[in-house]
């Protein structure tokens, strides 16, 4: 896999490391917002934005949506805006699926906490790249994902080949991560690798610990396969396009 260097361990504290690189021309083939498409790239990792009580009070509204469904495979995913859920070999959408009976599983209170989360997320990736928080705009898919050792049983559960979220999506200008669980106590594996030219760069997850990056090129990445125990984390996908603009999730 050629050299790997942790960016981030699990038993850092990290206030804000924060890495430039040259930004890709992906950007080129997307029109243009001034003022919010990457002029700046690079990639940041922060544990001062997210307390990890509230990334444990996040991966609860994960574990309670989730155990409504799951995949068959080693991936499930619970996206609260479209209300996709992995169910079987299948998603479902959550909210006709259950109807009525989500006001049992969800709270106002967990949604918005949701909120609040993303918008501190928002604002600290705004702050860092030098862009107003109010020119970027979430975009799909924004999702929980929780994976185990399981084999992959359909394409959805195969999460660890490397992407550029810009080429798979489109619409990414910013890609964060909250992660809700702890790499080597939670789960073995699973760990985040920057795939660059001359080096692997990797975060090993831990609650609370945000990981922010530009969606280009410049960022290549993949998961580790997980090997065991259970990684929960979200994945909050930011557009400079209004056009693929997505609202919070409401119950």
């Amino acid at each position: 896999d050629g050299i790997t260097e942790v960016l981030a361990h699990r038993s850092d504290s990290l206030r804000d490391k924060f890495i430039e690189i040259p930004c890709s021309e992906d950007y080129d083939s997307h029109k243009r917002f001034e003022g919010c498409t990457p002029r700046k790239c690079g990639r940041g990792v922060t544990d001062a934005v997210i307390t990890r009580e509230e990334a444990e009070r996040i991966r609860r509204i994960a574990e309670r949506g989730l155990s409504l469904g799951g995949s068959d495979g080693g991936a499930s995913i619970l996206d609260l805006h479209s209300g996709a859920l992995s169910l079987g070999k299948h998603f479902v959408n959550l909210y006709r699926y259950f109807g009525d009976k989500i006001q049992d599983i969800f709270t106002e209170e967990d949604f918005a906490l949701y909120r609040d989360v993303r918008q501190r997320i928002q604002q600290r990736i705004a702050q860092v790249f030098g862009i107003s928080p109010s020119a970027m705009y979430l975009t799909k898919p924004t999702f929980f994902s929780r994976m185990n050792s399981t084999a992959a049983k359909t394409t959805h559960d195969e999460y660890w080949h490397p992407h550029v979220d810009k080429v798979t999506y489109g619409s990414f200008d910013y890609t964060s991560l909250l992660y809700l669980s702890d790499y080597a106590e939670d789960f073995g594996g699973g760990r985040f690798v920057f795939m660059d030219a001359d080096s692997n760069k990797t975060v090993e997850p831990r609650a609370g610990r945000v990981s922010f990056f530009t969606s280009g090129s410049e960022n290549l990445h993949r998961v580790e396969k997980v090997q065991w125990g259970t990684r929960f984390a979200i994945t909050i996908s930011f557009t400079c396009d209004p056009e693929h603009g997505i609202a919070d999730p409401l119950l």
